[in-house]
């Protein structure tokens, strides 16, 4: 065996330990438990040596200590809340920061709520259609476009109905110019493959839809109270 030098193995540790420790600040693992929040910062988290404070009645105060902005909310038993950290000082305004974070949810809740989304709806039809099933599907149709939602309509040819392209096409434009009250084209007929589309359009907005409905179903709950007083 080749014995080695007291330098030797000193060297041999060192160059192990050094890499090891560089290994370690490569391989660091982020601490996963931290939770970012968005959250304003409140009374003692507020770090900056003065703000300009805004008092519970929204009356403006001026640029005051930190220490004097906490003690203003401790004595009424309220929050300091930051609003405006960008400003220089920052802005805070006392509050009651669990009723203000309620109004704010509501809010949000409210606005998810009050939104609309058009959806495409899907009618298939075939170019031999049989009158009854051609209302049917023209009712749907209409019915979509009366609620706010876009209608797709495609035209399924099976066979040698390939050939005859334009019999779909007829159809097509019949349900168009049977819905015209309460719906448009808006994407023309267009072939491809087995399948000829168009798409049609609501004439009213979304919302506006909506609060027809909104407002019909209020009607007619009214009536059935007012019919069953009547009683």
């Amino acid at each position: 065996m080749i014995g080695l030098s007291g330098s030797s193995l000193f060297g041999r540790h060192l160059f192990g330990a050094i890499f090891l420790r560089s290994s370690r600040s490569y391989l660091r693992i982020p601490n996963k438990g931290v939770k970012i929040t968005t959250d304003p910062r409140i009374n003692d988290r507020i770090r900056t040596p003065q703000v300009r404070l805004i008092n519970y009645t929204g009356e403006q105060v001026g640029v005051v200590d930190i220490e004097a902005a906490l003690a203003m909310a401790d004595e009424i038993g309220l929050d300091l809340v930051e609003i405006a950290a960008e400003a220089n000082p920052p802005v805070c305004k006392i509050m009651d920061f669990g009723k203000y974070k309620y109004e704010v949810a509501q809010k949000a809740r409210e606005a998810r709520q009050n939104q609309t989304h058009i959806v495409v709806k899907e009618v298939r039809l075939t170019p031999k259609i049989e009158n009854h099933d051609y209302e049917t599907k023209r009712s749907a149709v209409e019915k979509f476009l009366k609620g706010g939602d876009k209608v797709k309509i495609t035209m399924k040819f099976r066979g040698r109905e390939q050939t005859r392209p334009e019999l779909g096409y007829k159809v097509l434009q019949r349900l168009a110019e049977d819905v015209t009250e309460c719906g448009f084209i808006e994407f023309a007929p267009k072939q491809e493959g087995r399948s000829m589309t168009m798409v049609l359009g609501p004439t009213k907005k979304k919302t506006e839809a909506v609060a027809e409905q909104k407002a019909a179903r209020a009607a007619k709950e009214k009536a059935a109270e007012a019919a069953d007083s009547a009683e």
